[in-house]
Formats: structure tokens, sequence, C-alpha cells
């Protein structure tokens, strides 16, 4: 098996279009198509369906696709472990970050890595908290950061930690408050991230715990569209500490619950089960080093207050000696 003709595989089921993959490719549209044909003969499965003049993944496509990327990602493993061994200082990172790290800490983090490690290729991707667990388990990505939960049977390191704020008009009956409990705002219309956000899990959890539910204006992926309602007097914004605030023109408290600050700690994770190549152990430790003397929210003591875990989540889970 070509494991090229698996990538081109891969690639046109990401691209959508036998021509847009083409292009990305730079093959010719006729050299795809057959050597779409071969590894379809070679697996004896149909991966596309014909839809008028569109393709669509076949039933049979779709576990292909899975397991395609799984033997990709095992593939690029073993070159990065040989090219270890053989002393090789090269290679491809893949790092997974939530939106508000990437635009916050990001460019800071990436300039110091690339001074240690400039002949590495750094592929980024920005995502949920879940899509980015998931694509550690399978080897998709090296490291993720963000406030992650459910991280069994990876590891990783506690990195910063993070409040969740209420964020409202300066003329709110709230604003003069610099902390407000969880059952304060529900009396309020919310303006709240998607439930793909970790911190909007743990708000939810706090009011769950307080059996109210939230009356809520807007749900967006976008946490600076609810700073702007929340200004204009539309209601208060439920976002966490890692968001850039402009102070100017709005009110911010820390959110509260059974008297306790409401947050959670980021964290990096990798899979431990997976060959860690050392130019990503070096950009953890960048990470490490990084956030000891700065982080997203790190200006706001309501942020500071977020106590460290006492003991790590997960058996695996190393502390960064903060």
């Amino acid at each position: 098996m070509d494991l090229s003709h698996l990538r081109n595989f891969v690639a046109i089921a990401d691209a959508g279009t036998m021509a847009l993959a083409a292009r990305q490719l730079h093959v010719s549209q006729p050299t795809l198509s057959r050597q779409v044909r071969e590894l379809e003969r070679v697996l004896g499965v149909r991966l596309f369906d014909r839809v008028g003049r569109r393709i669509v993944l076949a039933a049979d496509g779709r576990e292909m696709l899975a397991r395609s990327r799984r033997l990709l990602t095992e593939a690029e493993s073993l070159r990065e472990r040989a090219a270890a061994l053989g002393g090789g200082t090269g290679g491809v990172l893949r790092v997974g970050a939530q939106p508000q790290f990437v635009e916050a800490a990001m460019p800071q983090v990436l300039a110091r890595y690339r001074r240690r490690h400039p002949q590495v290729e750094i592929k980024l991707v920005e995502d949920g908290a879940a899509p980015l667990i998931h694509a550690v388990k399978q080897g998709e990505l090296h490291v993720a950061i963000g406030a992650l939960r459910d991280v069994e049977f990876l590891d990783g390191v506690l990195l910063y930690p993070l409040r969740v704020l209420a964020v409202m008009s300066p003329r709110h009956r709230l604003a003069s408050r610099r902390t407000v409990s969880v059952t304060d705002v529900l009396r309020e219309t919310l303006l709240i991230l998607t439930p793909a956000f970790q911190t909007r899990r743990v708000f939810d959890e706090a009011c769950q715990a307080a059996r109210l539910e939230p009356r809520v204006l807007l749900e967006s992926r976008s946490p600076q569209s609810l700073i702007a309602l929340a200004a204009a007097g539309h209601g208060v914004a439920i976002v966490p500490s890692v968001v850039t605030l402009n102070r100017l023109g709005i009110a911010v408290a820390g959110l509260t619950h059974n008297t306790r600050p409401l947050g959670v700690w980021a964290r990096a994770v990798w899979d431990a089960r997976r060959h860690l190549p050392h130019y990503a152990e070096s950009f953890v430790q960048v990470l490490v080093d990084y956030t000891r003397r700065s982080y997203p929210g790190h200006r706001l003591s309501l942020t500071r207050e977020i106590p460290r875990p006492d003991e790590p989540t997960t058996p695996n889970m190393r502390a960064t000696g903060r």
C-alpha cells in the first residue's frame, strides 16, 4: 500500500472536492482520481460515492478515513522516532489550542520556541476542548493546550488558572461589585459561550448545583461578541479570564459559587503511549517557562484567586513547579 495514496485520500475527504484537493496537492485531477481508484482496488472497498458532480464519503470510506488518519500519524511518529535516534533536529510539531490562548499567548510562545528550534515546522489547530483531547488521543496532535478535563490516559502539566468572569455595562446594578455569585447572575439576562468551552461547562455545573435555569439571550463562540453586547447593556456576559479585555466601557467581576472562586486550571496534555519527539517536549517546557511569568489574564487579581489543584487530575499529570 502506498502511503501517499492514503494521504491524498485524506486530503480529498478534508477538501470536499477532487478539484480543490488536486489544487492543494499540486497534482492533476486525473492523477488524483486514478490514485483513488487504485486505493479502492487495493483495499477492496468503495471510498467515495459520486453524486452528480460531487463526491461524498461512502459508508466504508468513513471508516477507512479514520483508520487512514491513525496509520499516517503512526507513520509520522515512526519517522520522528527514527530521526531522534539518528540525531536529527527537524520535524513537524502539531499543537492544538483553544482560540483565546491562540490569540492571547501563542504569538509569544511561538517566538520563544522558534528561537530554540528554527528547523521545526509548526502546525497549529484551533478548536474546543473535546475535539482537542480527541485529536491527541488519536495521535493527530502532539500537544493540546486549554481548560481541558476528561483527560484519562493522557500525560500533562498544569499551566495557569482561569477565572469565570461576569462582564457587564458600568451602569449595571452589579457593576460596583468585585465578585458576584452564580445565584446573583442567574437573575440576569445572560450572554454565554457554547458548550464547547470548558469554562461554560464549569458554569453549567454551578447552575445545576444551584438548581436554577439561566435566562440566555445569546450563545456564541465569540467571547468578544458577548462582551460587546454586555457593554451595551444587553445582559451579563459569562467569559473566561483568558479573553482579552479592554477595561474601558465595561465592568468585570469574578464569579463565585458557594463563596469559592469559580474557575479551573489550564493544562497542556499529550498521549504518553506514543513517542513524544524531543522538540515537542521542548515546546512543553517553553509553555511552562512562559506561564510561570505570564499567561492570559495574569494581570487580573481575580484570576490569581483560583487555587492550584492539590493533586493531579490523573495519575500521569505532572506539576509545573509553579
